[in-house]
């Protein structure tokens, strides 16, 4: 039985090297039997949360009305989250982080997703691969804070110029990955 995968990304730029990752991971889960939904961050609008704990108080995840209407109801059929992204400043891009943060409605909510696992796809302009320690360091500790199992994890270094992530084998490893689900 195929699992309900909720990829989220969080690419400024249309065609990144992000985005081409989920993109592969994608078409492979698909392949491979699951259903799978994108939800790109970075052209949605989510608010900051705001810590007023009057989540699902008003007939949706968060009493302010913004985009996360439209990805809460994502995240209740999800059983497996895909973070998909490019590193900015050492961590997640705003946009997802946003998203990530009105997670919280469901805590308070009292609401139990029925996500169990979890992927980080994490490209970026810096060759070295520690640059990207913080932001594998927030992703292990949310699946550790929430119980979520990591079923896997692709950093790409040294991928800036929109499409320079075809160069290297990155793609098959998203592909790879999407197939190990």
């Amino acid at each position: 039985m195929g699992k309900n995968i909720l990829i989220l990304t969080a690419s400024a730029r249309q065609g990144g090297n992000s985005n081409l990752m989920a993109r592969a991971f994608r078409e492979e889960a698909e392949r491979a039997g699951h259903t799978v939904e994108v939800f790109d961050t970075a052209a949605h609008r989510i608010l900051p949360c705001r810590a007023c704990d009057q989540c699902f108080s008003a007939g949706r995840a968060c009493v302010f009305a913004d985009d996360f209407a439209l990805l809460s109801p994502l995240l209740e059929r999800a059983d497996t989250l895909v973070l998909a992204m490019p590193l900015y400043w050492y961590t997640f891009p705003a946009s997802i982080k946003a998203a990530l943060d009105k997670l919280y409605a469901f805590i308070v909510g009292g609401k139990t997703l029925p996500i169990k696992e979890a992927v980080l796809l994490i490209c970026g302009e810096i060759a070295e691969e520690r640059v990207f320690e913080g932001a594998v360091r927030s992703y292990e500790l949310i699946l550790e804070d929430r119980g979520w199992k990591d079923s896997g994890r692709l950093v790409v270094p040294g991928v800036n110029k929109a499409g320079e992530i075809k160069e290297t084998d990155a793609l098959d490893r998203a592909r790879a990955l999407a197939r190990s689900l």
